[in-house]
């Protein structure tokens, strides 16, 4: 991320009221930056620019504060020009909305807005587990895997969050002998199996996790052998 002075334009340089010049960079802990730029916003809000809430957004999200998270987006309108196009901010009002089990909110802000590839993983992540909570709240106990794959069938991702290739009959031949490779050793495969499928398939971490979960209930299904040879 771009190094981002916090410095209000406004002022002049001897003004008291000159937020701390405060770089948005990601070595830096996130939580002491969190904090820095969330005091230099309150002590002038009107003169920071989109971009520079957005790196304080940015911020509080990696510190994964959540309540001063949704403390900070309380303050900016809903009708403000700020959340127009903008996705750091909606992504950090997803997470929001998640953890207060604003499930409704949630998915009108996924579908709201066509979001970058490289958010795609953390919203999809948001979207399904938004799901599985609603479905456990429902019927009073815990999913199992088959639950969450009926579940995945009956709720498909928004295409917002999603561009369709975790759809196995889409991928490359070299990633899906891969994958097939992988499930005969290891229907199950470990984290570190896992991340490097990635880097050989050039899938994301939830599009391996996924392939994995279809293929092992497509086995336990009465079509599983016609799955097998595809």
């Amino acid at each position: 991320m771009a190094s981002l002075s916090l410095e209000s334009t406004e002022q002049p340089k001897s003004s008291p009221e000159e937020p701390a010049d405060t770089e948005c960079k990601q070595e830096k802990d996130p939580l002491q930056l969190s904090e820095q730029l969330l005091q230099s916003f309150q002590k002038s809000a009107l003169s920071f620019s989109t971009e520079q809430i957005s790196c304080l957004c940015e911020a509080l999200l990696q510190a994964g504060n959540v309540d001063r998270l949704w403390s900070f987006l309380s303050t900016i309108p809903l009708s403000s020009d700020l959340l127009r196009g903008n996705e750091t901010l909606l992504k950090a009002r997803a997470l929001v909305a998640f953890h207060r089990e604003e499930f409704k909110e949630l998915y009108a802000i996924l579908e709201s807005y066509a979001f970058q590839p490289s958010n795609h993983g953390f919203l999809q992540d948001l979207y399904l587990k938004a799901r599985y909570k609603e479905a456990e709240r429902t019927r009073g106990r815990s999913l199992g895997a088959v639950d969450k794959y009926r579940l995945r069938k009956k709720f498909p991702l928004p295409k917002t969050i999603w561009d369709g290739e975790e759809t196995v009959y889409c991928f490359k031949e070299k990633s899906r002998n891969a994958l097939k490779e992988c499930y005969k050793r290891n229907r199950y495969p470990t984290p570190d199996e896992k991340k490097n499928l990635t880097k050989v398939t050039g899938l994301s971490l939830t599009q391996v996790s996924n392939w994995f979960k279809n293929r092992r209930q497509r086995d336990r299904t009465p079509s599983g052998a016609h799955s097998k040879r595809q």
